[in-house]
């Protein structure tokens, strides 16, 4: 080996290396971005376990901002609907319960990213926590399963761009 055999395969291991590593930087900004979910979603939970039988298929609708600052997630969401044992109604105005939701997205490069939220709702008479497993299936669209502190609820979850 001579010394300008050895300085070409040094310069041709460094090109190389740039060349493999602006690749992969094009490949995870360009052709897998970060979804963009920030912006007013819909939720719609639906109760399949709990341990109070009254909330049993009791469906939840809330709307949500969310706001996405790198893979972390913040916002707020209002209750607008229920559907229990006790009747439908809707939510308007003051008798709107009010959550706050912190979360972040899990990137998949291989499969469809995830995004994982905590809420805490000051409820009426208490707060309550639910957390929600999504799986990101386009911009206008997650689903998954929730579970709550709530009779220790847990069932599906459906997230959409539009009123239900």
């Amino acid at each position: 080996m001579s010394f300008d055999s050895f300085w070409a395969d040094i310069i041709a291991t460094l090109v190389g290396g740039i060349c493999l590593t602006l690749l992969f930087f094009v490949a995870r900004e360009k052709l897998f971005p970060v979804p963009e979910i920030t912006g007013r979603w819909y939720i719609e939970m639906v109760t399949v376990n709990t341990a109070y039988n009254p909330f049993k298929g009791m469906v939840l609708r809330y709307v949500i901002m969310i706001w996405r600052e790198g893979n972390v997630l913040k916002g707020s969401a209002e209750k607008i609907y229920e559907d229990s044992s006790t009747g439908k109604r809707n939510f308007v105005g003051k008798n709107r319960t009010r959550a706050n939701v912190e979360g972040y997205i899990e990137r998949k490069y291989l499969g469809k990213d995830k995004v994982y939220l905590h809420s805490v709702e000051n409820g009426h008479g208490r707060e309550s926590t639910n957390f929600y497993d999504l799986l990101v299936k386009s911009e206008s669209e997650m689903i998954g399963a929730f579970n709550s502190m709530v009779a220790n609820q847990d069932g599906t979850v459906t997230c959409q761009r539009e009123p239900f």
